[in-house]
């Protein structure tokens, strides 16, 4: 039968029981753990069609509930009690050949508990010790008379134990064979005795086996049949599918399907599952990654990494378009900077997002970043140093593969970049690697291979032609972009960097609680050296900005204020910038901490949000109408003060207009919603008329905790479309603390 429900536990201690029909779903809460939920297994009791469920749940409340589902109601019907220890995982099935429902309980005991239902009780039968640690996984599985259980633990051993009818027998003779110890115990309801025995040990994985799995049953020739094959996740890095031996019936680990052998800062994998057919396999590691296997169709023991959505496994930070708006770079709190680009298949004209490189896997988590033209960004973390990346050959290449952007376009001189770039021991900077530099892989057969320094070898860059995005493995090693410069200067964490249209100049400022670590700090991109300090505000200073026509540098703060400062004539160095206009204790609008600011594209207007939930449009900026000197006055709220429902966390402008010349201002608030305004003055006063609510994105659509940044892409039309109604589209990229960078299509004609 198709599969319609689920069941899923949480930290939030509860049980949801999901039904999926046609394309409603229905759920029903089960509540009673008072505790996390580790684990949860359920049976289906019956054939009829209104099914009775059978639901065990183990808890870190040292408690393992049994729950039962008839129609719509479910109740708990047992709790059975562990004293002070966890049960880590549990598992459902019926004994052989009746429907006597049996559960196996896994835990920091070391020991498997078999509990069996007697008078609708489930009573502790029986108690197979052997594991020598916490068992992390047990699971049944039916085959043909018998039922199999495997199970895994922190002793680096999987076990596979056997129950089977014991039939009533003559006392045998004593004689000198070597026979496994049996476990008998007796069934009242049913008078039949089962069989209790170790089938084998399984000794392969090198650390803590964290799961086992069951290959699942498939139906042959109108019955089903249970495939003895079993798949392990392991923290040794490892996932192993093993089988049986076809002549000896010896457990054995099928050779060459040990995969994931990946470097980088990972740790291993945590779970793991056979896709229904068995020709698939996917496993998730601790970095919330997920790995996709596929079983080559020629030689069964072969197995190919393929395709796998990823993304950000901690609040993500900031994001931004290129300046040619064919890619979206992100940073998080995950100590990570990924790169995503629509994927152009050869032959498809479907279009899917994927994270193509990894630019860079930080000690520290980051928190903010600028695009410094095409291939080139600066981003910085909570550490005092900006760090500059730039792009490597192998990454363009690949990167041209994939989005079938030809290679002329994107880059004139090829020859000069490195090929890719390393990070090594104990380092935290990616260094340049250039192609002679491309160290040969020693033979694992050679003798060296035993000592130390070959266990843990500098993990080296391998230039890889992709033409479809890359596994994981290969983005945690063979994706990182050179670090071209180190900026020194700031006295704390860095918050914010901003970089100018013209790419020539770098604004940064850092986390502050006084007026001298406030300061901003303009950096040259050619000589990589300190410009000036700009100081002004008392608190840490939340964004900068720079206009569209480079002529103005906004920077808004924590204490409240903004302050705008104007280009001069350049000096030799650079350009100078001097303080023409700020808000203060008297003329300050917000009254709490602005977060974020944007300019209009013609660097008239600018925009600030704040934590009071307003949003306000200022100016005019124009450098016609204003003479030096009386900018102070002449720059004032241009629009009403605009309630945004919600702590405003992020604002952004759209370059392109709407057709009758309106600004688009997409709004992002903390509790995950965005909002997207046009907005256009109307007379000399503001007016509320002004502002219109075009489109109130949903919850479903848009972030589920706070929205930290808003980018519009530059030009209208979508990545990847060269599509004849480009003037119609807008996109719009969007990051939040729920770990999600989105990208949504906006139709400016529908505004």
């Amino acid at each position: 039968a198709s599969e319609t429900e689920l069941i899923s536990g949480g930290s939030d201690k509860g049980l949801i029981l999901w039904e999926w029909k046609d394309t409603l779903v229905k759920s029903i809460p089960l509540k009673g753990h008072t505790e996390a939920i580790f684990a949860v297994d359920a049976v289906y009791q019956s054939d009829e069609p209104d099914l009775s469920l059978l639901v065990a749940s183990a808890a870190s409340d040292s408690t393992v509930r049994i729950w039962s589902r008839h129609g719509s109601e479910a109740k708990c019907i047992e709790i059975l009690q562990f004293g002070n220890g966890f049960v880590m995982d549990v598992c459902l099935s019926f004994l052989p050949g009746s429907n006597v429902p049996i559960l196996a309980c896994g835990g920091d005991d070391c020991k498997i508990s078999l509990f069996i239902q007697q008078n609708s009780q489930f009573q502790k039968t029986l108690v197979l010790p052997g594991h020598e640690d916490w068992i992390r996984g047990v699971e049944w599985a039916v085959c043909g008379e018998d039922l199999f259980l495997a199970s895994c633990a922190q002793d680096c051993l999987i076990r596979i134990w056997k129950v089977c009818t014991k039939l009533k027998q003559i006392p045998e003779t004593e004689d000198d064979s070597i026979k496994l110890k049996e476990n008998v115990f007796t069934v009242k309801d049913a008078d039949t005795s089962y069989a209790v025995s170790l089938e084998s040990v399984l000794a392969g994985h090198e650390n803590w086996v964290y799961a086992v799995h069951w290959q699942p049953s498939l139906s042959k020739d109108g019955s089903m049949q249970q495939p003895m094959r079993i798949l392990s996740a392991s923290m040794d890095k490892t996932v192993i599918i093993w089988e049986p031996d076809k002549e000896s019936g010896v457990w054995l680990e099928q050779a060459s399907v040990r995969v994931g052998e990946v470097g980088g800062n990972t740790l291993g994998f945590f779970d793991c599952q056979f896709s229904p057919d068995g020709s698939m396999i996917i496993a998730h590691a601790f970095h919330g990654a997920l790995h996709l296997w596929k079983q080559a169709a020629v030689n069964k023991n072969e197995w190919t990494p393929e395709v796998v959505i990823s993304g950000h496994f901690n609040s993500v930070e900031d994001v931004k378009w290129d300046p040619e708006g064919e890619f979206i770079i992100s940073v998080g709190s995950d100590q990570t900077t990924r790169l995503f680009a629509p994927w152009k298949r050869k032959d498809e004209t479907e279009l899917t997002w994927h994270e193509i490189a990894r630019p860079q896997v930080h000690g520290y988590d980051l928190r903010c970043l600028a695009m410094i033209g095409r291939f080139e960004f600066v981003s910085g973390a909570d550490e005092k140093v900006l760090r500059v990346f730039r792009a490597p050959k192998n990454f363009i290449e690949n990167f041209s593969n994939i989005t079938g952007i030809p290679m002329e376009k994107l880059c004139s001189h090829s020859s000069d970049l490195p090929e890719g770039a390393t990070v090594p021991a104990l380092g935290l900077s990616n260094k340049a690697v250039f192609e002679g530099d491309m160290a040969v892989q020693p033979d694992e057969d050679e003798e060296s291979f035993n000592t130390i320094s070959n266990q843990y070898p500098e993990v080296y860059f391998q230039p890889l032609i992709l033409t479809e995005p890359p596994p994981e493995d290969h983005l945690l090693q063979n994706t990182l972009w050179p670090e071209i410069q180190k900026l020194y200067g700031h006295g704390y964490e860095i918050f914010c960097v901003a970089c100018n249209n013209s790419n020539t100049v770098i604004a940064s400022a850092c986390k502050a609680s006084k007026k001298e670590h406030a300061a901003v700090i303009l950096w040259s991109t050619t000589s990589w050296k300190k410009l000036q300090s700009l100081s002004f505000h008392n608190l840490t200073v939340t964004q900068l900005a720079f206009s569209p026509d480079d002529s103005f540098l906004l920077a808004v703060s924590r204490d409240r204020n903004w302050s705008l400062w104007r280009k001069q004539d350049s000096s030799e160095s650079g350009p100078v910038f001097t303080c023409c206009a700020y808000t203060d204790k008297n003329t300050a609008v917000h009254s709490r901490i602005i977060w974020s600011c944007d300019w209009t594209p013609d660097s008239k207007y600018f925009i600030t949000g704040s934590r009071d939930k307003k949003v306000i449009i200022w100016g005019q900026c124009d450098l016609s109408v204003i003479t030096e000197g009386n900018e102070l006055d002449s720059i004032k709220p241009c629009s009403t003060v605009l309630d945004a429902g919600d702590s405003v966390t992020a604002v952004g402008i759209s370059r392109v207009l709407t057709p009758d010349e309106r600004y688009i201002v997409a709004v992002g608030l903390e509790n995950g919603k965005i909002i997207l305004y046009t907005w256009k003055q109307s007379g000399k006063e503001p007016a509320l008329a002004d502002w219109t609510t075009s489109v109130e994105i949903d919850n479903s659509q848009s972030h589920a905790l706070a929205v930290k940044r808003l980018c519009w892409r530059h030009h209208a039309g979508r990545a990847g479309h060269n599509d004849e109604n480009s003037s119609k589209w807008l996109q719009l990229a969007s990051c939040g603390a729920d770990h999600s960078v989105k990208i949504f299509n906006v139709n400016r004609f529908a505004l």
